[in-house]
């Protein structure tokens, strides 16, 4: 009798059905294409136990204070809670926004305003000093180290550094070198699409001593790409394997931020 008052009441007066947290996470999971869907998955299975149960209108901040202070207490870094409120945070957005139902009527009414967690815990940054970078640098298979050379000389992104074309290069006779002109609108290519910069510009990258020695002995090893492993583009610099060696170096947990010069700068980020 309940669902019969209840669907009447949508019907004809336009009432919005109850739904839970746990069956909007669902839509979002099975509608959503990204690359990333399975991390947001493991999210929200974390997030699951505290407001998988809750209806989509009672998950506010007031609500998810118990999740945040369960993750503080485990140790878990202010940054990774507020990925995956971050999810959250998109769910209902999208049952406010975009979702409806037969009834042309939004799953949620208004989303709530959602404030990142933010308890100054990261790590402080420091560079790694010469004998920790040849140390490291000589564990490197000879396709990341040419990688992590030419990174340190450009300040360039993983990405960009991995996404490199030599299509990009731009001869320069009077100065007998070249620069890269990478773009930074997204451009379609046959094995996918060119993210581009964070600022949508094409970016110069001009190389000095070292990068250039870099890019002539990449020369002739692959058509398309300036680095590349058993003729495919690398995809990641920072795997695995990498990890390992960081580890074998002693410079375990550190990533790199170029600053132009020679030198491998070091973050730590745990």
């Amino acid at each position: 009798m309940r669902k019969l008052v209840a669907i009447r009441e949508q019907q004809v007066f336009g009432v919005r059905p109850q739904r839970t947290f746990r069956q909007a996470a669902t839509k979002f999971l099975t509608e959503t294409n990204k690359r990333s869907i399975a991390r947001d998955a493991d999210c929200l299975k974390n997030l699951a136990p505290f407001i998988g149960d809750l209806l989509i209108e009672n998950v506010h901040m007031g609500t998810l204070q118990h999740y945040i202070s369960h993750r503080r207490k485990q140790g878990i870094k202010s940054s990774t809670v507020a990925r995956e409120l971050a999810i959250v945070r998109r769910i209902l957005t999208l049952a406010s926004r975009i979702w409806r139902d037969d009834n042309n009527k939004s799953w949620l009414e208004t989303a709530p305003l959602l404030e990142m967690p933010k308890w100054e815990d990261s790590a402080e940054p420091y560079p790694l000093n010469w004998a920790e970078q040849a140390r490291f640098f000589s564990l490197l298979p000879e396709h990341l180290q040419s990688m992590a050379l030419f990174k340190v000389n450009t300040g360039l992104r993983e990405q960009s550094v991995c996404w490199l074309r030599w299509e990009w290069e731009v001869k320069i006779p009077e100065l007998e070198t070249s620069v890269f002109v990478i773009p930074g609108r997204k451009a379609v290519y046959e094995d996918g699409i060119w993210p581009g910069e964070k600022n949508k510009e094409d970016q110069i990258v001009v190389l000095n001593r070292i990068a250039r020695e870099v890019i002539d002995k990449q020369r002739g090893k692959h058509s398309v790409y300036v680095f590349a492993f058993e003729d495919h583009r690398i995809y990641r610099m920072h795997n695995t394997g990498l990890e390992k060696r960081m580890e074998k170096s002693g410079t375990a947990n550190r990533w790199w931020l170029q600053n132009g010069t020679t030198q491998f700068e070091a973050y730590v980020w745990s």
